[in-house]
């Protein structure tokens, strides 16, 4: 690597170590590359816009963040809580299945761990709190833990970032995230069942079964949403961009016209919130099509590969490597950067190795959303304390033991790639 290359991360970083928001040091960093090599500056331009043109499938981001806010602003997911009380809510730890069988089905919407704990996660660990049933630690824990589901779960923001970066179908890997999302739901509710003896302080009033057909004949078209929307992908009717705009739609006309619970008013605040989240995306995504063309530039990943071949490191050091890496990265990074920046690098070598990349790609994006949990920056845990007031300390100490459940599913998913690539095969897939 040239000396530019370093004296371009050293500003990366530095930047960043400031608190400037990292799209804005990567383009920094990305410019001082240009200038020190002596490259053309407007080739920073250049990429950003030629590969934002060519980035048809990148308006799926927008179009899921709008869907995820509408459905919070017009309480679908009010509807979608009381079906998932009425259904699991009576057993020993009862609200902490709730927690997470409303994460489970909000991500077939949402696609964004955010949106589901500012959302429905901040009405849950109310109800969890209420008349001390569960201590606000416990509540606030699972229900973070519970949010990284959302974006494994089609349809996923950060599984459409990993078809931008690695040339993979994104039907596919939407459909490699159906079996490590019911996998995280699984760790997380064995974890619940063994700690929910000592954390349930009081247990919640079980609901009648004979209120459960009229519950989900409420929730029943919020329900519905997940099937219309992977229906149409998998179905060849739609693409996932188109699908994304279906989500939107359908999520304004139950909100507007279905459910009469979003006013116009409300809906030129979401519009207005939305805007703003989704230009925090575009920003970090612009700049590491900058960034990955230095990359090419500097041909890191043929470098990296070599590096390995030379050391003989086989597909499983690789993957145990990696996924090390990415753990402790995100620690200090938020998940689009590792899946943006990061990633690239990794993915020839993983090609070389042998490794199915749509099983690369689904293990790395579970690994960047247990990062959103992860301390010192974990940043679901800053959202929760900012909904909810709950001190950090107390989220981190709740959050600890489902940490440990969600590695573990890691491990496993990384163990064995069938877990992945198992309903992908169902559908042709021929990895």
């Amino acid at each position: 690597m040239s000396l530019a290359f370093y004296i371009c991360l050293a500003v990366l970083f530095g930047i960043a170590a400031l608190g400037a928001p990292i799209g804005y040091a990567m383009i920094v960093a990305a410019i001082t590359y240009l200038a020190v090599s002596g490259a053309d500056l407007a080739l920073a331009g250049e990429q950003l816009i030629q590969n934002l043109y060519n980035g048809y499938i990148l308006l799926a981001v927008p179009l899921f963040i709008i869907a995820a806010n509408i459905m919070n602003a017009g309480s679908i997911s009010d509807r979608l809580l009381a079906f998932c009380i009425a259904l699991v809510g009576r057993f020993r730890g009862g609200m902490g299945y709730v927690n997470i069988a409303v994460s489970l089905i909000f991500a077939g919407m949402s696609g964004s761990a955010v949106a589901d704990a500012a959302g429905p996660g901040k009405m849950i660990i109310s109800m969890m709190t209420r008349d001390g049933h569960y201590s606000k630690s416990y509540a606030a824990g699972i229900t973070a833990a519970a949010a990284t589901i959302g974006p494994i779960v089609p349809p996923s923001i950060p599984m459409v970032m990993y078809a931008l970066i690695s040339d993979q179908s994104i039907g596919y890997l939407f459909l490699a995230g159906i079996v490590p999302g019911l996998l995280m739901a699984l760790a997380l509710s064995v974890m619940n069942f063994f700690l929910a003896k000592k954390a349930e302080k009081k247990r919640e009033a079980p609901v009648p079964m004979r209120e459960l057909p009229r519950r989900t004949f409420r929730a029943l078209p919020v329900i519905f949403m997940p099937v219309i929307l992977l229906g149409g992908i998998y179905g060849g009717a739609t693409t996932p961009t188109e699908a994304a705009s279906i989500a939107a739609l359908y999520a304004l006309l139950l909100a507007m016209v279905f459910y009469r619970q979003l006013s116009i008013v409300a809906l030129g605040k979401v519009f207005s919130e939305s805007a703003r989240q989704a230009a925090t995306v575009g920003i970090v995504i612009g700049s590491a099509l900058i960034f990955n063309y230095i990359v090419a530039s500097e041909n890191v990943p043929t470098k990296l590969a070599a590096w390995m071949n030379g050391h003989e490191i086989g597909r499983m050091e690789f993957l145990i490597g990696v996924n090390i890496l990415i753990l402790l990265l995100g620690m200090l990074l938020d998940g689009g950067t590792i899946i943006l920046v990061v990633l690239p690098l990794f993915v020839p070598a993983a090609q070389a190795l042998g490794i199915d990349l749509i099983h690369f790609g689904v293990v790395a994006v579970v690994n960047t959303m247990i990062g959103l949990i992860t301390p010192p920056y974990g940043i679901l845990i800053f959202v929760i304390n900012a909904v909810t007031g709950i001190p950090i300390k107390d989220i981190i100490r709740g959050i600890l033991p489902f940490l440990a459940a969600l590695i573990a599913a890691l491990v496993a998913l990384a163990a064995f790639p069938d877990l992945v690539l198992f309903v992908p095969r169902l559908f042709g897939y021929n990895g």
